[in-house]
C-alpha cells in the first residue's frame, strides 16, 4: 500500500471522528446550522471512501483493456464528490426552510459550539495535510478531498461565529439563515470541484509555465536534431503525458536519433514527475519551421 492510499484511509478515519463530534454538537443544541455542518461531514465520509477506492484503482498497472493505465479514475472520484456536495447543500436548504417557518431556541450553545470547534480544528489540520501531500504526489483525489475539508472548516467557523450571536441578539432565525449560507457555500465549492475534475477528464494541457519549461528542456537537450513540433500535453491523475515530433537530419542513423530521444526523455522525466513521453522521429523534409528550435 503506497502513501497515497494510506492518506486516503486516514481520511476515512478522520471523517468518522469529525462526524461523531459534529453530530453530538447538533444533538445537544438542536441547531439547524450545526445539523447542516454534521450533514456535510457525512458527505466527507462517503467521499473519503470514494477517494480511497479511486487512488487504489488508479495505482493498478496498465492492462490489455487500459493500455494507458487507470489514472483518470481519480477524476471520477472528484466529480462524484462534487455531486454529493450539491446533494448535501440541497438537503441543508430544505432544513433551513422549515427552520424559518418554525424557529426554535438553541439549547446549550456553548458546549455544542466547543465540540464543533474541536471537530473543525481536526478538519483544518487534516485538510492541510491532504492538500500539501496530494499536490506533492500529484493526486487529484487527495487534493479534492482536502479542498472539500477546507471548505468544511470555513463553514464551521462561520457557523460558530454566527451562533454565538444568537443568545446575544435574540435572533432565533439566525440559526436557519446560517444554515442557508452554509448550503450556498457548499454549492459553490461543489461546482468548482466538478469544473476542475471535468477539465482533467477533457485532457486539458499543462499550465503555461510548465509548458514553457518543457519547451526549454527540449530546446537545450535535443542537440543533433533540427527542431521539435506538434508538442501536446495532458494530465491523467498523477501521470503527465508529453508527446511531440522530433525532426532530425535524413542522414542520421537510427541509433543516433534514438540516443537523442533517450536524452530528452531522461531530462524531461527529471523535471516533470511521473511523465510518460512519446517522441515521433521524422526526417528533415518534414520540418515545419514553426516549432521548438534546437539550441
Amino acid at each position: 500500500m503506497d502513501k497515497i492510499q494510506k492518506l486516503a484511509i486516514g481520511s476515512i478515519f478522520v471523517g468518522t471522528v469529525v462526524f461523531v463530534l459534529k453530530y453530538v454538537a447538533y444533538y445537544i443544541t438542536g441547531s439547524i446550522a450545526l445539523y447542516s455542518d454534521a450533514l456535510e461531514s457525512i458527505i466527507n465520509m462517503v467521499t473519503a471512501v470514494a477517494a480511497f477506492m479511486a487512488v487504489r484503482l488508479s495505482a493498478a498497472p496498465a492492462d490489455a483493456n487500459h493500455p494507458y493505465g487507470h489514472h483518470k479514475v481519480e477524476y471520477f472520484s472528484a466529480v462524484l464528490e462534487g455531486v454529493l456536495i450539491i446533494v448535501a447543500a440541497l438537503a441543508i436548504l430544505r432544513e433551513a426552510y422549515f427552520g424559518f417557518l418554525a424557529p426554535k431556541p438553541i439549547d446549550a450553545p456553548i458546549q455544542g459550539l466547543a465540540i464543533n470547534a474541536l471537530a473543525g480544528a481536526i478538519n483544518a489540520i487534516w485538510a492541510f495535510i491532504l492538500i500539501s501531500r496530494g499536490r506533492l504526489m500529484r493526486s487529484p483525489a487527495l487534493v479534492a478531498d482536502g479542498r472539500h475539508l477546507l471548505t468544511d472548516v470555513f463553514t464551521s467557523v462561520g457557523v460558530i461565529v454566527g451562533l454565538l450571536l444568537v443568545p446575544l441578539t435574540g435572533w432565533v432565525w439566525l440559526d436557519s439563515a446560517l444554515a442557508a449560507l452554509v448550503a450556498v457555500n457548499i454549492l459553490w465549492s461543489g461546482w468548482g470541484l466538478m469544473k476542475e475534475s471535468i477539465g482533467g477528464l477533457m485532457d486539458e494541457a499543462l499550465p503555461e509555465a510548465t509548458l514553457t519549461r518543457v519547451r526549454e528542456i527540449i530546446a537545450v537537450n535535443a542537440e543533433g536534431a533540427i527542431e521539435a513540433h506538434d508538442l501536446r500535453t495532458r494530465h491523467a491523475g498523477r501521470m503527465t503525458f508529453i508527446d511531440f515530433h522530433l525532426v532530425v537530419p535524413g542522414s542520421m542513423s537510427v541509433t543516433e536519433a534514438h540516443d537523442i530521444c533517450d536524452r530528452l526523455e531522461r531530462e524531461l522525466k527529471a523535471d516533470v514527475k511521473d511523465a510518460l513521453i512519446t517522441i515521433h522521429v521524422e526526417p528533415d523534409n518534414k520540418a515545419k519551421h514553426a516549432g521548438i528550435v534546437v539550441l
